[in-house]
């Protein structure tokens, strides 16, 4: 019966926990590069809510822009 069940170890806990930083500092280092991103993309693009763009006679290249934007902009405030 107590064959099935998992024991942990030192070790065990050592490698989840080596396992869980490394998890924290990537999502980190992702965060970091999506601002960075954010702030080129601010001076670069052109903002579409300033010159007061009606969505729906976007062309592709305005919707493809305000999609990459969006999506910046989601991941560098998860």
């Amino acid at each position: 019966m107590f064959s099935s069940l998992f024991i942990i170890t030192q070790q065990t806990l050592k490698e989840l926990n080596i396992f869980i930083k490394f998890e924290i500092e990537s999502e980190l280092m992702k965060k970091r590069f999506f601002k960075a991103i954010a702030k080129v993309n601010k001076v670069i693009l052109p903002s579409f809510t300033k010159k007061g763009l009606d969505i729906a006679k976007a062309n592709k290249l305005q919707l493809a822009i305000i999609g990459w934007r969006a999506f910046v902009t989601k991941n560098s405030l998860n």
